[in-house]
C-alpha cells in the first residue's frame, strides 16, 4: 500500500490560547481503505502532559470493514501517539516554528493482511532415531540376524511392529528374558534384518547399491508381511513395480500371489499379457519356480495366450 501524509498546522497564539485537554484536528484523509485524523493538543492531553505537546494518530472510521494492524493494534477513535511529545517552550524556540506557526506531518502506510511468520525447520525426529539405533544407546534387546548383532529398543519394536510388540511385551518365553539375551532372526541376512530395523526407526530405507534394489526389496517386503508393517510392505510393493523385466518378473509374481499384493500381482500379469514377454520368462529359471509355487496362476497365464 503506498504511504499517504496528512498535516495539521497552528499558530503560536492558538498554541498558547488553547487550555490543557484541548485538541486541534487534522481534515480526515484515508489510507487502505480507512479514514484517519491527526490530533494535537498543544497543551498537553490530559494534566499530566500540561506544557507539552500531545501528538496522536486516530482510526477516525473504519471504511473498509476490518482496520488494519501497521505497527499498532487500532480500533475506532482508539489512538496512538505521544503524550509528552515535545516540550511547548522547547517547541516556541525551535527552528520548527516558522512565521509564527508550525507543522505536524505524518506518514502512514497501512499493511493490509500483515503477518509475523516464523521459520520452523523441518522434523528430525527420524534422524534422532536413527542416532538411537546407530549407537544402541539405551538398547535392552539384541538380535542375532546371518550371524550379526544388532542392539535395539523393546519400546520403539513394539510401538512400530504389532508383531514385536507381542512377541517382547505378550508374553513370549523367546523375548522377555534379561538384557542379555540375545534373539536369533531365522531366515532372514543380516542385510536386511538391517534394512527393517533402519525403517522402524526411521521411517525410510536406507542407501543400497543399484544392483541390488530388486532383491532388497522382495525380502524386505516378506520382511515387512511377517512383521505386520503394512507401509513398509507398500513401500516395497511400490518400488518393485518398477523393477520388472524378464529376469525378475516371475520371482515378483510368485512372491505378489503369496503375500496379497494386489497392485503388484496385477502389474506383473500386464507384463506377462506380452506374448514376446511370456515366452522368454518361459525359458527361465523363475518360470520353473512359478510352476511350482504358484501352479494354478501359471495355468492361468497359459490359459490366457492361448484365448488370444
Amino acid at each position: 500500500m503506498s504511504p499517504a501524509a496528512s498535516a495539521v498546522a497552528t499558530d503560536a497564539a492558538t498554541l498558547k490560547a488553547l487550555p490543557n485537554g484541548h485538541r486541534l484536528s487534522s481534515s480526515p484523509f484515508t489510507v487502505g481503505g480507512h479514514r484517519w485524523r491527526i490530533d494535537c493538543y498543544p497543551n498537553g492531553s490530559y494534566q499530566e502532559s500540561a506544557g507539552h505537546v500531545s501528538i496522536f494518530l486516530v482510526l477516525d472510521e473504519d471504511v473498509a470493514g476490518e482496520p488494519s494492524p501497521a505497527g499498532h493494534n487500532f480500533a475506532v477513535k482508539d489512538p496512538w501517539g505521544f503524550t509528552h511529545f515535545v516540550k511547548r517552550g522547547a517547541l516556541e524556540q525551535s527552528r520548527h516554528l516558522k512565521d509564527d506557526s508550525f507543522t505536524i506531518r505524518c506518514d502512514l502506510v497501512v499493511v493490509n493482511g500483515y503477518k509475523v511468520r516464523v521459520l520452523v525447520p523441518p522434523s528430525d525426529l527420524n534422524q534422532h532415531l536413527g542416532d538411537l539405533l546407530r549407537t544402541g544407546k539405551g538398547a535392552d534387546v539384541v538380535f542375532d540376524a546371518g550371524g550379526e548383532k544388532f542392539a535395539a529398543h523393546r519400546c520403539v519394536l513394539a510401538a512400530r511392529s504389532p508383531v514385536f510388540g507381542a512377541e517382547l511385551f505378550g508374553g513370549s518365553t523367546k523375548l522377555l528374558g534379561s538384557t542379555s539375551d540375545l534373539v536369533r532372526i531365522d531366515g532372514m541376512e543380516a542385510q536386511v534384518f538391517g534394512a527393517l530395523l533402519y525403517f522402524v526407526y526411521t521411517d525410510s530405507l536406507p542407501q543400497m547399491k543399484q544392483e541390488e534394489e530388486a532383491t532388497m526389496y522382495q525380502h524386505l517386503l516378506v520382511a515387512a508381511d511377517t512383521y505386520g508393517m503394512e507401509r513398509l510392505k507398500l513401500i516395497c510393493e511400490d518400488k518393485l513395480c518398477k523393477h520388472i523385466d524378464v529376469g525378475t518378473v516371475a520371482n515378483i509374481l510368485a512372491l505378489a500371489e503369496a503375500h496379497r499384493c494386489h497392485v503388484l500381482r496385477s502389474a506383473c500379469l500386464a507384463f506377462l499379457g506380452r506374448k514376446a514377454n511370456l515366452t522368454a520368462v518361459m525359458a527361465s529359471d523363475g518360470f520353473e519356480h512359478l510352476n511350482a509355487s504358484c501352479p494354478s496362476l501359471v495355468k492361468e497365464l497359459l490359459t490366457m495366450h492361448s484365448t488370444t
